[in-house]
C-alpha cells in the first residue's frame, strides 16, 4: 500500500528520494517524509501529497549522501504530520520506514510500555521500530541481527528499511508479504517498493524475497536469510522505459492508460496470437497443458478489478473448454477453509501480483496440491514466483489508482487462455476457433474506435455528473462490465453505484428507479439482446434514464434510450474488451466534472499488499 524510497551513493539522496516519492504516491498520499544523514539524523514529514512535504523543505539544509523516504496509505492511526514516516527510535539513534501491518504490535507495545518506551504515534511501525532498539541494547549487538530477532518475533506483512546514526554508511533491509526492489547502479544503490523510482537511474534490479534481509552499502549489497546464511543477489534487468512512467502530455495517467490499450493490448497479443497459423503460442500454457485440460475445476482468485475480470473468464473457460470455474474473493477464500484438492488449477489475477490476500490464499492451496497459474503485470513480482506458471499481460506501468489498461490485458490473456486450452481438448470445433481468433486479433482496432467516443462520452459526464446514484446492468459476458462500470464510478467520482446481472433488477434494484436515477445498460449486441431490450423498457416505464452501451446499427435500443455509446460490433465473447472502454471514459469524465483527484481516489491505493 504505502510507497518506499531510499537511496545510499555519491548522489544527493533528498532529490533522487523526492523524485522516487511521487513516482510511487500512486501507492499511498495520506503522508509523506524522508531521513537523511549529515552528521546528525534528521527527519522531515508532513501530512498530505508529496508536494506538501516538498514546499516545507524548501531552503532547509538537505544536504545527505544517504537517506529513506516514504509515502503513506494509513492503516494505523489517522493521517497526520505524527503517524507520518520516517519514524525515530526513543534514543533519536535508529529512523526506519515501512510498509505492511504489524499484526502483534498491540502486544509488544505493552511490554515496551512497562520498559519505559514512549510513543509519539498510533502506528505499528513505531513499535516495531522500538523493539529491535530494545533487542539490539539489552542482547549487545549490532543492528543487523537486532533486526533479525525482531523479525522472528513479529506476525504480520513488512519490508522495512533502517538508517542508523552510527553506521551512516549502511542501510538495512527486509521483506515479508510486500515489495521490495534494490537497483545496483555503480556505486550506488536504489531501493523502491517498484521499479518506477529505479529506471531513471539503472536496468539492473535484485528483488528480494520473503524471509530476506539485505545489507546495503554504496558499493555493496549483502543479502542474507534470517538464518544469516549469504544469499548469492539475482540481479534482473528491467523491461521497462522512463516514458512509460510519464504522462506523456495528458492531464492524468487515467486517460493516458485509457488510451493506451489499443497499444497494450495489441502488446498482450502480439507473439501469442497468429491468426494465420491457426495458433497461440503460451509457453506456461504449453508446459501444464495436461493439468489444465484435464483440471476437476479452475479456481478463479482475485480482488477488486482483477475479480471482475475473473468473472468474465468464468463465462468463457467454461463456454471453450466444459471445465467447472468457481470465482472467488480471494480476502474470503483464504480464511473460509475451503476444499482444494490436487487436480484443481488455481488462477490467480493481480496486476501488481502482489496483492496480500491472493498471496496467502494461493500459498494455501498450493501446499493442497494445486496448480497455480499466474496472470500478472508485474514481472519479478511474488505472485509471478509462487505460480507453477503464469503469463504476463505486458500492460505496462500502470500508476492511475483505478485500473483501466490492466484490466482488458487481463481479458486479453485470459481469453487467449481459454481458446488454447478449449483447442487442445477438443471442445471448439475449428471453425469457432479460428473465428474467435480473428475477433481477438481485431479487438485492438475495435478499442481505437471505441475511444473516438472521447468528446460525446464528456458532453454526457457533464450531463449527468450531478446524480447521486447510478445503476449499471447487463446480461452473459457484460455482466461483470456492468459491476466493472459501477466500480469506476465509485472509485473516480465517490457517486454511489451498484452493478446487477439485469434479470435481477426486478428482485429489489427496481425500487430504486426514479426519474432521477441513471440506469447505465452495457447492451452489445449478443444472444441476449432480445432479453435487455425488455430490462430497457421496464426502466423506461418507471421513468428511469438510460444510458445504454450499444452495438454499431443497432436501431432498437437506440430510439429507447436517453444516450447511447456506439462500439464497433464483436462476437459476444470479446465484446467486454470494447464495451468497457465507454464506461472507464465515462467515470473518467464524471470525476473531473466533480473536480475528483481522478489518479489518486481518495482511502485508496494501487497496491494493496496489506489486509
Amino acid at each position: 500500500m504505502c510507497g518506499i524510497v531510499a537511496y545510499i551513493g555519491p548522489k544527493e539522496a533528498y532529490p533522487v528520494i523526492l523524485k522516487g516519492l511521487k513516482r510511487l504516491e500512486y501507492r499511498g498520499y495520506d503522508s509523506s517524509g524522508v531521513a537523511l544523514q549529515n552528521g546528525d539524523l534528521r527527519v522531515y514529514k508532513k501530512k498530505g501529497k508529496v508536494a506538501e512535504l516538498e514546499e516545507s523543505l524548501v531552503g532547509k539544509d538537505l544536504h545527505s549522501n544517504i537517506g529513506i523516504g516514504h509515502t503513506r496509505w494509513a492503516t494505523h492511526g489517522e493521517p497526520c504530520d505524527r503517524n507520518a514516516h520516517p519514524h525515530m527510535s526513543n534514543d533519536g539513534r535508529l529512523a526506519m520506514i515501512h510498509n505492511g501491518i504489524i499484526e502483534n504490535y498491540a502486544q509488544i507495545k505493552s511490554e515496551l510500555l512497562k520498559k519505559g518506551y514512549t510513543f509519539t504515534s498510533d502506528t505499528d511501525t513505531e513499535v516495531l521500530l522500538n523493539f529491535i532498539q530494545d533487542i539490539q541494547q539489552n542482547n549487545n549487538c549490532g543492528l543487523e541481527e537486532a533486526v533479525r530477532i525482531a523479525l522472528k518475533r513479529v506476525v504480520g506483512a513488512y519490508v522495512i528499511v533502517l538508517m542508523d546514526k552510527d553506521n551512516p554508511d549502511t542501510l538495512i533491509a527486509a521483506r515479508k508479504g510486500s515489495p521490495l526492489v534494490i537497483g545496483v547502479g555503480k556505486g550506488e544503490h536504489f531501493l523502491a517498493s517498484d521499479a518506477s523510482p529505479i529506471i531513471e537511474y539503472t536496468k539492473e534490479v535484485v528483488y528480494v524475497n520473503d524471509y530476506e534481509l539485505a545489507v546495503i552499502k554504496a558499493d555493496e549489497l549483502i543479502l542474507k536469510n534470517l538464518g544469516n546464511e549469504k544469499i548469492t543477489p539475482y540481479i534482473t534487468k528491467l523491461d521497462m522505459e522512463l516514458a512509460a512512467i510519464e504522462k506523456d502530455g495528458y492531464d492524468h495517467f487515467m486517460l493516458k492508460e485509457i488510451f493506451e490499450q489499443p497499444h497494450t493490448i495489441f502488446d498482450c497479443l502480439r507473439g501469442r496470437l497468429d491468426v494465420n497459423a491457426g495458433t497461440i503460442t503460451m509457453a506456461g500454457v504449453q508446459n501444464h497443458i495436461d493439468q489444465i485440460k484435464n483440471a476437476n475445476r479452475i479456481l478463479i482468485i482475485a480482488c477488486g478489478t482483477s475479480w471482475h475480470a475473473g468473472l468474465v473468464a468464468e463465462y468463457v473457460f467454461e463456454e471453450l473448454c466444459r471445465i467447472p470455474v468457481e470465482v472467488e474473493y480471494a480476502s474470503e477464500f483464504r480464511y473460509r477453509n475451503p476444499i482444494v484438492n490436487k487436480g484443481d488449477v488455481i488462477i490467480a489475477i493481480s496486476q501488481s501480483g502482489e496483492t496480500a490476500d491472493t498471496l496467502v490464499a494461493l500459498e494455501s492451496a498450493k501446499e493442497k496440491g494445486a496448480t497455480i497459474f499466474g496472470v500478472v503485470n508485474v514481472v519479478g513480482s511474488s505472485i509471478a514466483r509462487i505460480s507453477h506458471a503464469g503469463a504476463y499481460t505486458h500492460a505496462g506501468p500502470e500508476i492511475g489508482v483505478a485500473s483501466t489498461k490492466a484490466f482488458t490485458a487481463q481479458l486479453a490473456v485470459l481469453t487467449m487462455i481459454a481458446l488454447k486450452v478449449g483447442h487442445e481438448k477438443g471442445t471448439i470445433d475449428e471453425t469457432r476457433y479460428r473465428k474467435l481468433l480473428k475477433e481477438l486479433e481485431e479487438v485492438p482496432e475495435k478499442v481505437s474506435a471505441a475511444l473516438k467516443l472521447n468528446d460525446h462520452i464528456k458532453a454526457l459526464a457533464e450531463k449527468y455528473k450531478d446524480a447521486r446514484d447510478f445503476l449499471f446492468l447487463g446480461r452473459g459476458y457484460n455482466f461483470p462490465i456492468a459491476l466493472e462500470g459501477a466500480l469506476k464510478l465509485k472509485e473516480i467520482s465517490y457517486i454511489h453505484a451498484e452493478g446487477y446481472p439485469a434479470a435481477e433488477m426486478k428482485h429489489g434494484p427496481i425500487a430504486l428507479v426514479d426519474e432521477t436515477l441513471p440506469v447505465v445498460f452495457v447492451a452489445t449486441k449478443d444472444s441476449y439482446h432480445e432479453k435487455i431490450v425488455s430490462n430497457i423498457q421496464e426502466i423506461k416505464a418507471r421513468k428511469g434514464k438510460v444510458l445504454a452501451v450499444i452495438s454499431e446499427n443497432d436501431e432498437i435500443i437506440e430510439k429507447m434510450a436517453d444516450d447511447v455509446m456506439i462500439v464497433p460490433f464483436a462476437d459476444e465473447l470479446v465484446a467486454p474488451l470494447i464495451s468497457v472502454i465507454p464506461l472507464q471514459l465515462l467515470a473518467y469524465y464524471i470525476g473531473i466534472a466533480k473536480g475528483c483527484d481522478v489518479d489518486k481516489p481518495r482511502n485508496l491505493a494501487k497496491s494493496v499488499t496489506v489486509e
